[in-house]
């Protein structure tokens, strides 16, 4: 196949330009720093509960568990969803239907405040679901309009207008939150101003990967909707029987990217409430990550071209191991050295999620079933984020500190190297293989 117009490649990236907002704003900066000072007490000294669903919870731990529920939804469902898709050749009205609830949802925030926390966090779970749910659509277009051969240089592309695009807005968001004058500092105005631009850019710029992409070919398939998305899951399972090295990558990406999202996810509570770092100082390092992540990406992607995919995430995960135990280690009110911890997660945070789904894209074997195949990768990409959340909110609990929670990550990357090196053992098996025959 040829890789398809410029025009068509911008325009899906542009949807990255888009909802990378909601990654930023509400994912990993403002709204993180927000939860915790509503649902905190101000003292260091003393834990901050929170009363819900007659339980009282830590904050924090509430936080991680709400988004543990909204990938769980979004691992059951996704399947169904990718089965309506690839039956009707309309994976482009799901992914407008997501994209439109997620965004919607990041703008009702702007009403979550201390009276209605249940609002919030309903709201909380819908953005998320929204987010992740589109991505299910939009990630399987890349086999659809890049050659192999360009895949690497797409989907790094993505991921860069992505960083641009949410930085972007980043910077106008701060602009109310460090001036809050311009709207009135009532009930936290300024800051809840944010959630609604995330939801306004998200939904705005989103329409033009809406207007270009093509319409995918309707395949005439039994539209037996209810059952399908999972016998089609369970047909990608059968397959990869016959495909070692992917297997074995899938494996392994289940457990480096269990690490991998639980940091994104956790990393502004762990920075706000562990290592007490400032709202100011915390939202510049996260802007720092964003900064540094795109050129982070480009050169990944050019190593992998020298090196290849396998080895150049062995090297991504390594890294990830230095950064958590550096992370463990860090001592709180540390500022600079926060600096200097963000710094090495954007090198590598961009280029292990670019080259991850890059080379899942490679190793696929060809086929039209496109949505049904990233379908099985976004499941096992949200299952892993389900025990990931869920065992850091629980050692958090138990432990009463994020930081124990952090030596479990340590132990996920572990095992997803030793799974990587398992995997490029299978690749150098059947190039023999092949050169025997």
């Amino acid at each position: 196949m040829q890789t398809a117009s410029k025009k068509i490649i911008n325009a899906w990236a542009m949807y990255d330009w888009a909802n990378s907002s909601y990654n930023l704003v509400i994912t990993s900066t403002i709204f993180p720093a927000y939860w915790e000072t509503i649902t905190g007490d101000g003292n260091e000294l003393t834990p901050d509960n929170v009363n819900f669903l007659g339980r009282a919870f830590d904050n924090a731990a509430l936080y991680n568990y709400a988004l543990a529920i909204a990938f769980f939804i979004v691992a059951i469902s996704s399947p169904l969803l990718s089965s309506i898709a690839d039956t009707r050749g309309n994976k482009k009205n799901f992914m407008a239907f997501f994209l439109t609830m997620g965004s919607f949802a990041c703008a009702g925030l702007f009403f979550f405040t201390k009276q209605n926390l249940s609002l919030g966090i309903i709201l909380m779970i819908l953005a998320c679901l929204g987010f992740w749910s589109s991505l299910v659509f939009y990630n399987s277009y890349l086999p659809d309009i890049a050659a192999p051969e360009d895949r690497d240089r797409v989907s790094a592309k993505g991921f860069s207008y992505g960083y641009v695009g949410s930085v972007l807005l980043q910077v106008i968001c701060l602009v109310f939150v460090f001036f809050p004058s311009i709207t009135g500092d009532t009930n936290y105005l300024n800051i809840r101003i944010s959630f609604l631009l995330t939801g306004l850019w998200w939904f705005g710029f989103a329409q033009i990967p809406l207007r270009r992409l093509p319409k995918p070919l309707n395949q005439n398939k039994p539209k037996q909707a209810l059952a399908a998305g999972y016998l089609e899951l369970r047909k990608v399972w059968k397959q990869l029987t016959h495909i070692p090295k992917l297997k074995r990558f899938l494996t392994a990406f289940f457990f480096y990217n269990m690490a991998v999202q639980t940091v994104m996810l956790a990393a502004a509570l762990y920075g706000k409430k562990e290592l007490q770092i400032p709202t100011t100082n915390l939202i510049i390092a996260i802007i720092l990550i964003q900064l540094v992540a795109i050129p982070g990406a480009l050169l990944i992607s050019r190593l992998s071209d020298k090196i290849g995919n396998i080895k150049a995430l062995m090297i991504c995960v390594i890294v990830w191991i230095g950064i958590c135990i550096y992370g463990y280690l860090l001592p709180a009110k540390d500022v600079y050295q926060f600096y200097a911890l963000a710094t090495m997660v954007g090198f590598v945070m961009g280029g292990i999620q670019s080259l991850s789904r890059s080379t899942y894209s490679k190793l696929m074997p060809v086929t039209k079933d496109t949505t049904s195949f990233f379908s099985f990768y976004d499941v096992t990409e949200k299952i892993a984020i389900v025990i990931g959340m869920f065992s850091f909110g629980y050692i958090t609990e138990l432990t009463g500190s994020q930081r124990n929670a952090v030596l479990s990550l340590i132990t996920e990357f572990g095992i997803g190297f030793l799974l990587l090196v398992y995997t490029l053992r299978a690749k150098s098996l059947s190039a023999n293989e092949a050169l025997r025959n």
